[in-house]
């Protein structure tokens, strides 16, 4: 079974796409660092969606994040903003083509700021993942998996 194409990998999409499934949103202090790292790490802002208070970046064609400012999030939510360096409000993840993508997303995220490995590594035969957060402190996994090589019942679902 051929693997799923990674999302950093490709040349994204640069306007919105029909087949657009994921828009998770982040917030953090200072959107320009946000979109810099984004950038650093093989995404790409999509100038349609982008000001000064929010970038909407593209991973692939149908992963598209979008970073604000807090002020600009609070237009979405009445609910406090929690604080990404002492608190989780979500994991994303993305996909990789090979251990070595993984490993190269990772370390491109530390060369432009991020934590790498803050969690720690995901190595079985079948899958291999690692870790890094962002300088907002939003906890982004990076995975690749080998389906052909998964197991019946894996033994990380005990875990």
């Amino acid at each position: 079974m051929a693997a799923e194409p990674s999302v950093l990998g490709q040349n994204p999409a640069q306007g919105a796409s029909d087949a657009q499934d994921d828009l998770p949103q982040s917030t953090g202090d200072r959107p320009q660092r946000a979109t810099a790292f984004y950038e650093a790490i093989g995404a790409t802002r999509n100038p349609q969606f982008s000001d000064d208070t929010a970038s909407c970046m593209v991973f692939s064609e149908t992963i598209y994040v979008m970073l604000t400012t807090h002020d600009k999030f609070r237009h979405f939510t009445p609910k406090p903003i929690s604080d990404a360096k002492t608190s989780n409000q979500a994991l994303f993840c993305l996909s990789a083509d090979s251990r070595n993508e993984v490993d190269d997303i990772v370390g491109k995220a530390e060369a432009a700021g991020g934590v790498a490995d803050p969690s720690p590594k995901d190595e079985y035969s079948f899958m291999y993942g690692r870790s890094f957060e962002d300088p907002d402190g939003h906890m982004w996994g990076v995975n690749w998996l080998d389906m052909a090589a998964v197991p019946p019942k894996p033994a990380m679902a005990n875990a």
